[in-house]
């Protein structure tokens, strides 16, 4: 019996339950049906309205004869069998099926057409095909994986990464896209680490990271996508050192991923949305609201998926807490370079740099450890079994003195290492902006902010580069960013040949004047 029947079947006998059970006598059964019938009720799909006495005479006279089961809808006898389709046709579906369990219905169709003439819809062989167990997947050749709930008993066994373009933010009178650099916990769902940053790369990765285990310690094991950045080698020297499983995404299954993209999208519809309905605001500014909203919003609201809060969850589920030494870690992320020093000028170089070290080591064969995000000053020297030598500063051979011949190699008073792991710990209060290579190699006359001022006054904003939205600007932002052609000339000609003074109006006529120049 079907679910809907059972319902139906079951409002009947609670309608007719007095009678059923004899509570009226034989001779006021009529008159009570017809007080059923003046009576309003609610059907079981919903409807409100009045059961007619011929019905209930008709349900009761079934009722007595059947009992419950005679109460139900008698089921169709031709039911399972195809009643447009000849049975002929699909019995030769099913089998053209089974002799090749990956050929497709177009091709099935094939074989029909030719042999009888018809074709038969997509949804009906396939629903034919399932009853005879001619599916791939009842046949068993399917290679569709079977899912298993993505989640985690305990906190901090599995934390998932990975990178989402940010929003818009002005810095140094230019507007710059960000990039969205995450952390989530897999039991609780509490992000244990997200910041926005100009760039997505290793030193973007490794203070997301840092941060991240600062303030919660290791986790078991690292959920990451299969981007390059995430290859790298100093991660997984890192991993290693604090005992943490590094696991990758496999290529073409992103359904793994989906905690993470939930994460982002969460972000993004009730976060970022808010941030580019206002002022466009700073990197500075745009993380520290992003800080506030974690904490006052995401974590202590109840997440669908857990039925709680990742706040809570996250305190539930908490068994240990494993600190890290950022020394190991910040030691794992320095990178290695095999060098020889120069014989004559007792340097090695490094990125076109020259650091000279120690003259004893001139002609040697040595090993380089230095810091890819810091400022290079000075490097680490190591022979190439491991074994620190001291350190090379930062020299130009050019103006640089002669070392003297018999110079006595003596060890370093102050330790780079020491510097940077106190460094480091300051940023760890404070924002990571990088430095903008795109923006220093940008040699263009004409500088956005004197565009975006251009404009608004053009089209009568006051405010100048502060009239504008975070939607606006990033509008222009891309406009901008077509060619390098744009002027005021272009931009006066623009507003002129606009239908109207609206910012949407004079960017097509911009773009307009681009191709044309193009």
């Amino acid at each position: 019996m079907k679910i809907e029947d059972e319902k139906w079947t079951i409002f009947w006998c609670e309608l007719l339950d007095d009678i059923i059970f004899d509570r009226v006598e034989p001779e006021g059964v009529n008159r009570h049906l017809k007080n059923l019938s003046q009576k309003e009720v609610v059907f079981p799909d919903g409807r409100v309205g009045k059961p007619s006495l011929s019905t209930l005479k008709r349900k009761l006279k079934r009722y007595r004869r059947g009992g419950f089961a005679g109460l139900c809808r008698k089921q169709r006898s031709d039911i399972g069998k195809p009643r447009v389709t000849a049975p002929a046709v699909i019995e030769k579906a099913v089998e053209l099926k089974k002799d090749q369990p990956y050929r497709p219905y177009q091709t099935i169709n094939r074989f029909l057409d030719k042999e009888y003439g018809v074709s038969v819809s997509r949804s009906t062989m396939y629903r034919h095909l399932k009853d005879a167990g001619a599916t791939r997947i009842k046949l068993g050749v399917t290679d569709k994986k079977v899912r298993k709930r993505w989640s985690r008993k305990h906190t901090h066994e599995l934390w998932v990464g990975d990178f989402e373009e940010g929003p818009y933010v002005i810095e140094e009178n230019e507007v710059v896209p960000t990039y969205l650099s995450a952390f989530i916990d897999c039991h609780s769902r509490y992000v244990v680490g997200a910041r926005y940053y100009l760039r997505q790369n290793l030193p973007v990765l490794m203070d997301t990271l840092v941060r991240a285990l600062s303030v919660h310690g290791a986790p078991r094991a690292l959920y990451l996508d299969n981007a390059k950045v995430y290859h790298a080698q100093g991660l997984k020297r890192a991993c290693y050192m604090i005992h943490t499983r590094l696991i990758y995404r496999t290529e073409g299954d992103p359904a793994p991923g989906g905690i993470i993209e939930r994460l982002f999208l969460t972000i993004q519809n009730r976060f970022e949305r808010e941030v580019r309905a206002g002022d466009i605001l700073t990197l500075d500014h745009l993380n520290r609201a992003l800080s506030a909203f974690l904490t006052m919003d995401y974590h202590v609201q109840i997440h669908s998926e857990i039925q709680q809060t990742p706040d809570a969850q996250y305190q539930n589920g908490l068994q240990s807490h494993r600190p890290v030494n950022l020394h190991d870690v910040l030691a794992a992320f320095m990178e290695k370079a095999k060098r020889r020093v120069n014989p004559e000028f007792s340097d090695v170089r490094l990125h076109n740099v020259f650091y000279r070290v120690d003259p004893k080591l001139r002609g040697d064969k040595v090993e380089v450890r230095y810091d890819p995000y810091g400022h290079l000053d000075a490097v680490d020297i190591y022979t190439p079994c491991g074994r620190y030598l001291g350190q090379g500063k930062r020299h130009d051979r050019e103006n640089g003195q002669q070392a003297a011949a018999s110079a006595q190699s003596v060890k370093a008073r102050y330790s780079y290492l020491e510097l940077l792991i106190r460094e480091h710990q300051e940023q760890l209060n404070s924002q990571i902006k990088g430095i903008d290579y795109r923006k220093a190699s940008d040699n263009r006359p004409w500088p956005f902010y004197a565009f975006a001022n251009a404009i608004a006054l053009a089209i009568g904003r006051k405010g100048q580069i502060t009239a504008f939205s975070a939607d606006e600007l990033e509008g222009l932002k891309k406009v901008y960013n077509q060619s390098t052609a744009i002027s005021k000339q272009m931009v006066r000609k623009a507003v002129e040949r606009a239908p109207s003074s609206s910012l949407p109006n004079v960017i097509r006529e911009i773009k307009e004047l681009i191709r044309k120049e193009e």
